[in-house]
């Protein structure tokens, strides 16, 4: 998840005591939640006890005087750059003390009381699953509740997870981000204040080989089912005509089975689509839609006077990729740091072999960049289980199948208004590089006031992909 602190916030004291500097910490650009510096030093003295001193990340000392602008939002800074780095320790990032301190401060910033209430899940098809649960339930606790209501056995809630998204007024959703063990669900969807956004269920794997598992089992295979359905009604799997022929007959026989056997050779199947968006390939300012899966990006396009075209990017020919956010300040503004920005603009650029020696960047500009990286994160963690001779079931029971990667978040400040910096980041490396070298996780970095130009650090290097070689090209 991208974890930031943009702004800090001057707050009276309770029951009229002195005034305290806040600092907003947010998820993707979203308000998560509000804390003081003496909740993080206490979060850190905790992690320190549990975890020792050597495996924590510096932490901003205490100062004896009040702070001085430049020191709040330097301050800021360093919270932001902790907190960042705790997150992609797999350590620290997947602690109780960690998330349980997230998932406190949320429920007290929004000021949720504990307390039952319902709470309405989505399936893929539209269909509406109430449960009951408490307000302080952690994503965890309401994925059983829904697995429960569904009969859905606890060896198969491993393959499913529960997802934010946008209904849009077509009934389409747009995908915001998988809900974490950080937050609270109910406090997630009811704090965005809006009817459009909600919390549906979907499988959170990529290979179609874990769908055997699931077909197992009834409850599982009518989900399938229905999001299989689903897809394809939206467009999101391509099915020529014979094809649609076909599957309509298995549906009308309600040979759901036979139906996924099918749908399992179709182009997209599983796959995840974005909202319309834009990129610079195969031309800059190209309109494109992405879809994610079977350890894909695909980039489907139409350019002038040509038809529909498809473009599809390996995740084993990606070097390296990141995502950047510029946060241009209006125009003529004279705003401190973190304050009157406008809208935030994500883009998510890899490095990929175009040919045996050649690298070149790619960008996306999205509002789902987050999502997209998340997603390609996810396709890797999969590749490399397979790779290493993993087990599917045991990687399930093991609770790692669609896990959130540790995304690193790097906010380095630069002069408001520039572009994210996508050349290479070693310029002194050679043109070559094999991809059993090194290839990169997620690196976020934020773009706003000034400071350092982008370097060779903002890319990370994934040693987990040490196993991929040529013969992946």
């Amino acid at each position: 998840m991208h974890f930031s602190i943009p702004e800090t916030e001057s707050r009276s004291g309770d029951s009229g005591g002195s005034a305290y500097v806040a600092y907003n910490i947010h998820v993707n650009g979203v308000l998560h939640c509000r804390v003081r510096y003496s909740q993080l030093l206490g979060l850190h003295e905790q992690l320190r006890k549990e975890y020792g001193a050597n495996v924590l990340p510096a932490f901003p000392p205490k100062k004896l005087f009040s702070l001085t602008p430049a020191e709040v939002e330097q301050r800021r800074e360093q919270l932001e750059k902790y907190m960042q780095a705790v997150r992609q320790d797999p350590l620290l990032g997947s602690s109780e003390t960690f998330n349980s301190f997230l998932r406190r401060a949320q429920q007290e910033t929004q000021q949720v009381p504990t307390e039952e209430v319902s709470l309405e899940v989505l399936l893929s098809n539209g269909q509406k699953v109430l449960i009951n649960v408490l307000t302080s339930d952690q994503t965890e606790d309401v994925l059983e509740a829904v697995a429960a209501k569904l009969d859905l056995p606890d060896d198969l809630i491993g393959y499913f997870s529960l997802f934010l998204v946008r209904e849009k007024e077509d009934g389409a959703f747009s995908f915001v981000r998988k809900l974490q063990e950080f937050e609270l669900p109910y406090v997630s969807v009811t704090s965005l204040r809006s009817q459009e956004y909600k919390i549906v269920l979907r499988k959170s794997y990529w290979d179609s080989a874990y769908d055997d598992d699931v077909m197992e089992n009834r409850v599982g295979l009518n989900l399938l089912y229905a999001q299989t359905v689903s897809d394809i009604e939206r467009g999101w799997i391509l099915v020529t005509k014979e094809q649609h022929r076909q599957l309509k007959s298995l549906q009308e026989k309600v040979s759901k089975k036979e139906f996924l056997r099918l749908a399992q050779t179709l182009r997209h199947y599983g796959y995840l689509r974005f909202d319309a968006c834009v990129a610079d390939f195969p031309e800059k300012d190209c309109p494109v839609v992405v879809s994610a899966g079977n350890s894909e990006l695909s980039l489907q396009l139409r350019l002038p006077g040509q038809q529909l075209r498809e473009g599809s990017f390996r995740v084993t020919r990606m070097r390296c990729w990141r995502v950047t956010s510029s946060v241009p300040l209006p125009s003529g503004s004279t705003s401190s740091p973190g304050r009157g920005r406008g809208e935030v603009r994500l883009e998510l650029a890899f490095e990929y072999l175009m040919s045996k020696d050649r690298l070149q960047w790619v960008t996306i500009t999205s509002p789902q960049a987050i999502m997209m990286s998340i997603c390609l994160q996810s396709m890797v963690d999969e590749l490399m289980v397979k790779k290493s001779g993993g087990s599917i079931r045991k990687r399930v029971a093991g609770g790692l199948l669609g896990s959130d990667p540790a995304l690193t978040v790097l906010p380095p400040r630069q002069n408001p208004g520039s572009q994210p910096c996508l050349e290479s980041p070693d310029a002194t490396r050679e043109s070559m590089v094999k991809l059993s070298s090194k290839l990169s996780a997620v690196s976020l970095r934020g773009i706003g006031s000034p400071s350092t130009d982008a370097s060779a650090s903002d890319v990370h290097g994934n040693f987990a992909f040490e196993g991929i070689g040529d013969e992946d090209l």
